[in-house]
């Protein structure tokens, strides 16, 4: 391998190393299997150029040799006559065919290979896979976007348009199945079936697909269409055991589903749950454990935001001069009501687009997957339903740090003697965290007695979003769209030190694009004085 290429192939195994896998959590780690691959490519396109001169020398010999033996061979004892041309041949069937012997088994494929070996090791592995492939899936969901238009890239804001294969797709239909989710499995491998039917060329049969398809139809309890899949599957392929026995299996189950509607005639009068989702065509999306989840996910897609008129009047734009903070007084921040009740500010020009790359260039190298406490446990654990990498940055990591945190402290009036770290966080694909409360409802909790709960959150965004990536409030319908250089502050605890439990918010997943921000969390040791306790439980 050439120096260059060694110099470029450790930058990305330092890099790659400290994303101890899960990729697919962080858009901002994954850019580093971009210069990977590119680096592979280029091992590659060194093996092929080597294999290309190889071959050439091995053509011009032959073409040479074909000359040659078509003339000797024409009359040998007349060509042999000549004592040059004796030696010759004797030279050539001693030494130079057993040149050419050498170089035909010259391997040429030992840089790339060494190099491809090496750099496996740090490859996304199955896990990355099927993180991707539930991330789409989760797209899917949350904005209502159907396999169609996934499979041909048609999304908002994107710059590169990419395509999902009949391989994709099929790909996509697995992992669902293998995860027991048979309503995607339905939606991905229908998909698979349509770009097959439709003519592309792919490695994949379309009794595999069937396969699949008709199994997962038959978890619906669809067992008309279950057999017209399975039939279909037949007439591709007569041999296939299990389908001929499935078919026997869902002719019996009909018929004996045939004979218990008879014996019950008021089954004439309404139709089952399962025939009128058959009869609609469609399969409905399993409830799951999230009990405000058609709220949470409009509000993603921007609908059923609650922004009346009558509220839409009680919100204004000031200066922010944090109660007059000598530091603020020259040059105050623009601040903005998001939201009257639980109130909610919006801060302008918080950060300059350097203390952003400066921030981002500090955690980058320390991102690890974020975690939850476990409810029941107190333990940190990860979470299928918090996908980002974070990492936290303590002041004496760079000035900018100090300076930034110092800018909450004088913009909020809240102390960060008591506060956390600020933490840095970077979502991946569909990265998204679930409705949640930032304040602990476990009096478990170490940091209580020490520290006191988590007072107010201070959220800084450190990118824009081409599409989704909403920070959103299903109580009471609220969605705030990310605005690099922008933050938002709001208060988790009420005066008296009850949670505000309106203030449940939910990072929503990010369909297009890059998301970065940044929180510190301020505790309420320390801020007794600077914001006293109020008359009432919610004050």
């Amino acid at each position: 391998m050439k120096p260059w290429l060694q110099l470029m192939f450790f930058l990305c195994v330092f890099l790659i190393w400290h994303t101890e896998a899960e990729f697919f959590t962080s858009i901002g780690q994954m850019t580093d299997l971009i210069y990977a691959e590119k680096d592979l490519i280029q091992s590659l396109q060194e093996y092929i150029r080597a294999e290309e001169k190889k071959l050439s020398q091995i053509k011009s010999w032959a073409e040479k040799m074909d000359v040659l033996t078509s003339k000797s061979a024409s009359d040998p004892e007349g060509y042999l006559a000549h004592p040059v041309n004796a030696y010759k041949l004797v030279k050539r069937l001693n030494t130079d065919w057993l040149e050419l012997e050498n170089l035909v088994l010259q391997d040429t494929t030992s840089g790339f290979i060494a190099n491809l070996t090496i750099q496996r090791q740090f490859f996304p592995t199955e896990e990355d896979e099927t993180g991707a492939a539930k991330a789409l899936m989760r797209l899917q969901d949350t904005y209502k976007l159907d396999p169609e238009t996934l499979s041909r890239g048609n999304l908002p804001g994107t710059k590169y348009r990419s395509f999902l294969t009949v391989g994709d797709c099929f790909g996509m239909g697995k992992t669902a199945y293998n995860d027991g989710d048979y309503y995607h499995t339905v939606l991905w491998m229908e998909q698979a079936l349509k770009q097959h039917d439709e003519g592309e060329d792919t490695a994949v049969s379309k009794v595999e697909i069937l396969d699949y398809l008709s199994y997962a139809v038959f978890q619906f309890g669809d067992l008309h269409r279950a057999m017209e899949l399975t039939r279909r599957l037949i007439s591709l392929d007569g041999t296939h055991e299990r389908a001929g026995s499935n078919l026997r299996y869902f002719e019996k189950l009909l018929e004996k589903e045939r004979e218990e509607k008879e014996k019950d005639k008021s089954v004439n009068k309404t139709l089952t749950t399962t025939e009128a989702m058959v009869q609609s065509g469609a399969y409905e999306r399993p409830l799951d454990y999230l009990p405000e989840r058609d709220i949470y996910e409009a509000l993603c897609r921007g609908e059923g935001v609650k922004m009346t008129p009558r509220r839409q009047k009680r919100l204004f734009c000031r200066y922010h001069d944090g109660n007059r903070n000598p530091h603020l007084l020259i040059a105050p921040f623009k601040e903005e009501d998001e939201w009257d009740s639980p109130h909610i500010v919006r801060y302008y020009d918080v950060m300059s687009d350097e203390e952003i790359e400066k921030i981002k260039q500090l955690a980058k190298p320390r991102l690890a997957r974020a975690t939850v406490r476990d409810p029941k446990t107190g333990v940190l654990t990860v979470a299928s339903y918090r996908v980002s990498k974070s990492s936290w940055l303590e002041e004496n990591d760079d000035p900018v740090v100090a300076k930034v945190n110092q800018r909450m402290q004088q913009i909020t009036g809240l102390t960060v003697k008591t506060a956390e770290l600020l933490q840095v966080a970077n979502y991946g694909m569909g990265g998204q965290y679930e409705p949640h409360f930032d304040f602990s409802r476990r009096p478990f909790d170490s940091t209580l007695k020490s520290e006191g709960n988590r007072l107010a959150t201070f959220l800084n965004y450190m990118s824009d979003v081409e599409a989704g990536g909403a920070t959103v409030f299903p109580d009471f319908g609220a969605a705030l769209w990310p605005k690099k250089g922008t933050a938002v502050f709001w208060y988790n605890l009420f005066k008296s030190g009850e949670g505000d439990y309106r203030t449940r918010h939910a990072a929503c997943p990010v369909l297009v694009g890059c998301k970065w921000v940044s929180n510190k969390w301020f505790h309420e040791r320390g801020n007794e004085f600077l914001r006293p306790c109020g008359r009432t439980e919610v004050d």
